[in-house]
């Protein structure tokens, strides 16, 4: 359960502020206090669906709830929204922020409050958070689904392609279908299928955000945006509804307006028994004037709720602040004393606007058991973090860095975290092996608890070094070596946890072929948010950390004279990591191979035993294929023995169907473009049939042909038949069929897929993996890639702006696994969103950018632009390493890696660039370094 935070947190313990991001608070305030008795839990289903529950006190107010929702969503404007609920009347009534909740809700237990969009204003525009918009959209695809926002068949495509814009991204004809398939959007939704597909095809290049403002955009524009009808009949009895908005109240017949009081013009709203009653100001240029309106309801109660809802709209879109409350009568009372509560429209804008809101950055982690709500977490949210002013800066510039182990040791222990909670999930199923369980539980926990031990050796430094704590006494504090050096020597104790690695991997996998309900098992947990990355990456984590603490002990005693104190320490703990790592290197290598391996098997339908020990995984990427259609894109992985070329499915699982493999045995490439006509074209030919392939790109077009060229001498030197990977034999093509095929989406459109055929996968596999990030993207990584990104790791805190915000917010960033996750702080469990970096280019914000700030870099592709800076010259300098390191992969140019430490790193520029050269290894070094000569 969500329940009250206790009365001292750990932000109040180091000295936090006390302000606090609930929405309907005003600066310096503090939410209401839970009052004492009882507590019942609450059930609230928010916008997605989800439910979460609030454990309240029996005496609380609705105030408390409705707060503690705000604070678990992290909204600052929730003055827009409201719970909801049936009484025991079967009425749909607003919760009251003023009441307790217990006078309100007869059977707590028994009833779901749900918590919906309360107040629309008239423009999108004047939500300032994006994840107050992305809320909005949430209520209007549900307000299109129940049919309650009605509006003409081409504003209804419209409106559920900018949906399947932000679902699935850019239009890709058979995906589009297939989604527009398995989800419903509007009634009536398959005869406006293809109006909805040529609507989406507009849309490429739209964000998951600016799908959501486009959608608010139309829908805004709808007469039924943000009515809720509350049926009466007139004084001759025609039926009719009422419905309040921002300006005042409304008429329908139907879903057609006939009238409407504006505010201006209404005196008075009141009503008596079932008679609803509208005074209105006299008009002067009317004859027949009529002073009330008089309209007849089910019920008291229904005039009531709707009078109550009037009476609310009118104090939140006029009112320029909140009503103060009548005083009581001596003697008697007469009317209601029902007011509005909380803040007006204007007080909210107002707020966001002028009031810096901050956070305190730390955790309040969701209860065990309980999946949170995608609601915290919208796609890169402006409101997700931490916001930062300017007052600050000097006082972040002046702060000591802290120690680079320590981002480390933090992933690190939320690897092991993830990995504990998988262990939990094994020990209660019957179908998990009992030497899987003691396998996985010998080897993860007692890496565990070394690095919550670590962990906490260097918060406590860190205290010491910053000075905040009760030492007085700094200079033997402001050192590190002595923590790594003890800390590195407890880590070789942990030899054979650490070489079991390879056996974990292997293992699980066994276990899950032999059962499909294990294999069900593994894959529901990957689907959940805190298994950001597959789950056997996270089995060689603690093995990846090797090369990492390597780094660190290499930069320190390369940062150290030979007479500091921490010098020989930090010697002396890089002998003992680089003799650990040197001992595992040659396992971790083969284990990466064949993780490797394992994933890419998940995202292909129609092979079998592709992880087998002789062979390795070379690239992976986009070509186009030259068929009898012309050029179609296809995906091609390149093994040492086979290319395969596939294309993606239209199934629900997200995978790629294999088309056909290519044996490289006897393969012979050459380039031919001329003979073609296709710009950065090649032919590769075989025994049986030739490929004509493009690249997007010469740079494309050369790593292909040298791994290409790798890999067949790598086939002809080994021993043995090239075995099929095609998964039965009526897959496998002729030569003749191979050499006329012409390829066609329709393909893919079987009445059994090979999915269905063969249940190699799940039905929910995950669609952001690499390989999809490639298709999108239109690139190409390869083994290589993978190891100098394994390499290449990094964690800590920056700062994040949008192209069109104003304000930098605070994150926990990890760049691993070719993509940046971000989190709220470093104690969260799950990263809130995430932001894969293959094709994105990274130089320095321009002068016209008018990003007046140190530290800056910025990443672009197409139309998507982030801004990242970090707090000091070290941490930049750290991110830009890894950063530009990838853009190299990438084959953005060198140019940009000497924008960076030329314009922004200062001094640190040559070593900047140092460390990013040493990195590439195999890398021809002489070509990047003919590049950037030439480019200078």
């Amino acid at each position: 359960m969500v329940e009250q935070e206790p009365t001292s947190t750990a932000g109040q313990r180091l000295g936090a502020p006390e302000t606090l991001g609930i929405s309907t608070l005003e600066p310096g305030h503090k939410p209401p206090a839970m009052p004492s008795g009882r507590h019942v839990p609450i059930r609230v289903r928010m916008l997605d669906e989800s439910e979460e529950i609030f454990d309240i006190s029996q005496r609380a107010s609705g105030k408390v709830l409705f707060d503690l929702v705000c604070a678990h969503l992290n909204l600052i404007e929730g003055d827009y929204f409201g719970l909801e609920y049936q009484d025991q009347r079967k009425m749909t009534v607003w919760l009251d922020l003023l009441k307790p909740i217990m006078k309100q809700l007869r059977r707590p237990k028994h009833t779901v409050l749900r918590f919906v969009v309360k107040f629309f204003p008239p423009d999108h525009a004047q939500l300032m958070e994006e994840l107050t918009r992305y809320l909005f959209a949430l209520q209007i695809r549900q307000d299109l689904a129940t049919g309650r926002l009605t509006c003409t068949d081409s504003s209804a495509a419209l409106l559920v392609s900018h949906i399947i814009q932000s679902e699935i991204g850019d239009y890709e004809e058979a995906q589009c279908r297939q989604h527009l398939l398995n989800n419903n959007y509007i009634p009536d939704q398959m005869a406006l299928m293809d109006k909805i597909m040529e609507f989406h095809q507009k849309h490429v290049g739209q964000t998951p955000a600016e799908s959501d403002y486009q959608l608010l955009e139309v829908a805004r524009r709808l007469e039924m945006y943000g009515i809720r009808l509350h049926p009466a009949k007139d004084r001759e009895g025609t039926k009719l509804s009422l419905s309040v908005a921002h300006t005042g109240v409304l008429v329908f017949q139907g879903h057609t307006k006939i009238n409407a009081f504006n505010w201006s013009k209404v005196r008075k709203l009141s009503f008596k028994r079932k008679r609803f009653l509208i005074k209105l100001r006299p008009d002067l240029n009317q004859s027949a004037y009529q002073d009330t309106l008089e309209f007849v309801m089910a019920s008291r109660d229904c005039c009531k709720v709707f009078w109550k809802i009037c009476v609310e709209y009118h104090a939140f879109f006029r009112l320029f602040e909140e009503p103060k409350p009548k005083p009581k009568p001596v003697l008697f009372s007469r009317g209601s004393s029902f007011r509005f509560s909380g803040r007006t429209q204007k007080q909210v804008i107002d707020y966001v606007k002028d009031t810096e809101y901050k956070k305190l950055p730390f955790n309040s982690p969701s209860p065990d058991g309980q999946q949170p709500s995608p609601l915290t977490s919208p796609l890169l949210n402006d409101s997700s973090a931490l916001r930062t002013d300017d007052e600050e800066e000097n006082r972040r510039k002046v702060r000591t860095r802290s120690p680079a182990s320590m981002s480390y040791t933090v992933e690190l222990l939320s690897t092991l975290k993830c990995w504990i909670s998988f262990q939990n999930v094994l020990d209660k199923e019957e179908c998990a092996p009992e030497s899987l369980k003691s396998l996985l539980k010998s080897s993860f926990e007692p890496l565990h608890t070394y690095h919550s031990d670590f962990l906490k050796e260097l918060e406590q430094r860190l205290a010491l070094w910053e000075g905040r704590s009760n030492a007085h006494i700094k200079g033997d504090y402001q050192r590190i070596g002595d923590v790594m050096l003890k800390n590195t020597q407890g880590l070789k104790l942990l030899t054979a946890q650490l070489q079991k690695h390879s056996e974990c991997v292997t293992e699980l996998e066994k276990a899950c072929r032999a059962s499909r309900r294990l294999e069900n098992v593994c894959r529901d947990f990957e689907l959940q948010k805190v298994c950001y990355v597959p789950l056997n990456v996270f089995i060689l984590r603690p093995l990846h950390r090797l090369l990492h603490y390597k780094q660190i002990l290499e930069r320190l005693c390369k940062h150290y004279p030979a007479t500091h104190s921490d010098f020989r320490d930090c010697r002396a703990a890089l002998a003992d990591v680089s003799e650990l790592e040197a001992l595992l290197h040659s396992s971790m290598l083969k284990t990466d191979n064949y993780q490797r391996l394992l994933e890419l098997q998940k995202d292909l339908i129609g092979v079998d035993n592709l992880a087998t020990p002789t062979r390795e995984f070379i690239r992976l990427g986009c070509l186009s294929k030259l068929s009898g259609k012309g050029l179609q894109q296809r995906m091609f992985f390149l093994f040492s023995d086979v290319l395969l070329y596939t294309s993606r499915g239209i199934t629900s699982s997200n995978q790629f169907k294999v088309h056909g493999q290519l044996p490289l045995r006897g393969m012979t490439i050459r380039e031919s473009e001329e003979e073609w006509g296709v710009p950065h074209c090649f032919t590769l030919v075989t025994q049986r049939q030739s490929v004509v392939v493009a690249a997007g790109s010469v740079s494309e077009m050369e790593k292909w042909m040298e791994d290409l060229k790798m890999a067949v001498d790598l086939a002809e030197d080994s021993n043995g038949p090239s075995a099929s990977l095609l998964t039965n034999s009526n897959d496998v093509k002729s030569p003749g069929e191979w050499a006329s095929e012409v390829e066609s989406e329709d393909d893919l459109g079987g009445s059994r897929t090979s999915l269905e055929r063969h249940g190699n996968s799940s039905a929910h596999h995950r669609g952001n993996t690499t390989v999809h990030v490639c298709w999108h993207r239109n690139t190409s990584v390869s083994m290589l890639d993978f190891s100098i990104a394994t390499e290449n790791q990094l964690s800590g805190n920056l700062l994040r702006k949008f192209k069109n915000s104003n304000g930098w917010q605070k994150l926990w960033v990890v760049f691993t696994n070719f993509s940046l996750f971000f989190y709220k702080t470093h104690q969260d469990e799950y990263p809130l969103a995430s932001l894969p970096l293959l094709g994105y280019s990274v130089t320095v914000p321009a002068e016209s950018e008018n990003i007046h700030k140190d530290y800056v870099f910025k990443l672009h592709f197409k139309s998507h632009i982030y801004y990242f800076r970090s707090e000091s010259e070290y941490s930049f300098e750290r991110y830009a390493v890894c950063v530009v390191i990838l853009t190299v992969i990438n084959v953005i140019g060198i140019y940009q890696v000497q924008c960076i430490y030329v314009h922004s790193a200062g001094r640190y520029g040559q070593n900047l660039y140092h460390d990013m050269f040493l990195n590439f290894g195999r890398y021809d070094r002489e070509i990047i370094r003919g590049t950037v000569n030439q480019t200078c």
